[in-house]
């Protein structure tokens, strides 16, 4: 008998961006063939045919209307179940594929992202793979191309709350993504990608000085240390290296790490990724800085056995200025490996739970 625990095999989902399509195909189908198909194919950008079936749809005068259920698969998405619905309508010859923000789905309204402002907040890769689904629709009946694209989710305005949107600007709901139309789980791609358009929107700013922060405690502590603008404000969450790795090809002068004492104690240890699943605090590392700084060896004991990161820094509370100064610039020195001769100037941050300073690296050149 195998003491070996099976390997579940995490379901994929799909992207708004691959539902909006779907929706939009079926609309367009029933606006020149008079039919609906469902299951409805779309074409996704690595060439992949999935079928999605059609939730609802319906003649509403002169437009056709389609909804499709986002299925995030095994994803903690905010939009897994959110009804994802296209309405279109025919234009005259030589409009073109013209896209429109419905209730539930955002508008830019600043700069620097990968749409201009006022533009509905339908992606790039969504947008090209609806204008793929029509253009061939059309081509096969010997029609026009030439339609209105209005994508809506009911609820969307609630749900977008739930993500970065209201930071980038995009107001008035959720955002169509997806850049392979598949959701593979446990991904985080959603976040990496808010935090990358967060950078993006900072540089169009004109802002120099942007903070990463991994939680929301400090990152309200580091806005009031620095008097930061809300758009310098980069909700990092443990995807530190991601964010780095970003910062170097798409520089700002300064950067300012954030975070709490574990978190910061697991980018002490020379991790980039400071989730769960990437490793723990390492209490006999923490026991060893607090040898380096000639903490009592009762105190060191009591550390390689306490609870939690918190549990540690309450028991060595006569040294813990020393320890997160000791932490925080060993937090620095990895979270500048990403960046090595970049120039940018770095520095690292460490609050407690009440967003209370604990310490802070001098704001250094990484050369």
């Amino acid at each position: 008998m195998s003491d070996d625990i099976p390997t579940i095999a995490l379901r994929k989902g799909w992207t708004t961006g691959a539902c909006a399509t779907a929706a939009a195909k079926a609309a367009f189908t029933a606006l020149i063939t008079g039919d609906f198909p469902d299951p409805v194919e779309v074409l996704l950008p690595a060439g992949q045919r999935p079928a999605f079936s059609l939730a609802k749809h319906e003649r509403r005068g002169d437009a056709a209307f389609a909804v499709v259920i986002k299925d995030a698969g095994d994803d903690p998405d905010v939009t897994h179940g959110a009804l994802i619905c296209a309405t279109l309508r025919l234009l005259p010859a030589g409009s073109g594929i013209v896209f429109k923000a419905g209730s539930g789905v955002g508008t830019i309204t600043k700069a620097g992202l990968a749409l201009g402002v006022g533009e509905p907040a339908i992606n790039p890769i969504p947008r090209q793979m609806m204008y793929t689904a029509i253009t061939e629709i059309a081509a096969a009946h010997n029609a026009n191309p030439d339609v209105e694209i209005e994508i809506s989710v009911p609820d969307g305005e609630k749900l977008a709350l739930k993500t970065l949107n209201p930071r980038l600007g995009i107001l008035g709901g959720i955002s169509i993504l997806g850049t392979t139309g598949i959701v593979i789980p446990f991904s985080c791609s959603a976040w990496i990608h808010s935090i990358y358009r967060g950078i993006d929107v900072a540089r169009a700013e004109g802002l120099t000085h942007i903070a990463g922060a991994t939680g929301s405690t400090s990152e309200a502590a580091v806005k009031g240390y620095y008097n930061l603008h809300e758009s310098a404000l980069i909700d990092m969450g443990d995807f530190v290296g991601g964010m780095m790795k970003y910062i170097r090809n798409h520089p700002v002068s300064r950067v300012t790490i954030a975070g709490g004492f574990a978190k910061m104690t697991k980018l002490a240890q020379g991790l980039l990724d400071l989730h769960s699943r990437a490793g723990s605090v390492d209490l006999e590392f923490m026991a060893k800085l607090l040898a380096d700084i000639d903490a009592p060896h009762s105190i060191i004991d009591q550390v390689k056995t306490a609870n939690t990161a918190k549990h540690a820094l309450e028991i060595a509370e006569s040294y813990a200025p020393a320890l997160a100064a000791r932490i925080a610039g060993l937090a620095w020195e990895t979270a500048a490996k990403p960046i090595k001769g970049s120039g940018i100037v770095l520095d690292v941050i460490v609050f407690d739970r009440e967003g209370r300073l604990l310490a802070a690296t001098p704001v250094t050149n990484v050369g």
